[in-house]
């Protein structure tokens, strides 16, 4: 960006960007608060999405602090994570994020009508963009990289998922 900034003209375009990236992320929430008249009865939905929220949050706060606590630690300089949530997958900080915003999603089904289901573009679109764009594709790159040589790293590749919890089965 260093560079970018030096030209208007050349920063308009990741500015642009990064501007279409926030507004496809909170469209849901947009959507949702633009709503008029009087707001529907919580329903089964709206428990169903704070639960699919309340587990992604929880998760993304639990796996950024435990690769806190473990980066923190001098004997664990220049090792992957591998213990904690990230022992059930390789990506759990991004796994919350998705279930984040599918549970705001989940909140819109009372008030959804007509166009205004395009809204889930927001899930989906997180989704695609850490498991296929930015994210998890990035980060196997560059751990690949570094630990690709190593056969402790190669197996825990292995037999741990990428994004969805594997739980002790073989990927």
């Amino acid at each position: 960006f260093d560079e970018l900034k030096t030209s208007p003209v050349r920063f308009l375009v990741p500015w642009t960007l990064q501007a279409l990236w926030v507004f496809l992320t909170v469209n849901v929430v947009i959507v949702i608060n633009s709503q008029t008249g009087p707001a529907p009865s919580l329903g089964i939905w709206d428990y169903v999405g704070l639960l699919i929220w309340t587990t992604g949050f929880v998760t993304e706060v639990v796996a950024d602090r435990q690769k806190t606590i473990f980066n923190s630690k001098p004997e664990n300089e220049g090792k992957w994570i591998d213990e904690g949530l990230w022992s059930l997958c390789r990506h759990p900080n991004y796994l919350g994020e998705i279930l984040l915003w599918t549970g705001i999603a989940v909140f819109g089904f009372a008030c959804f009508e007509g166009i205004e289901w395009v809204a889930w573009i927001s899930p989906v679109f997180v989704y695609l963009l850490l498991t296929k764009v930015s994210g998890i594709p990035i980060l196997d790159r560059r751990s690949l990289a570094k630990w690709g040589d190593n056969p402790s790293y190669r197996e825990y590749r292995s037999s741990v998922s990428a994004l969805f919890p594997s739980f002790g089965r073989k990927v």
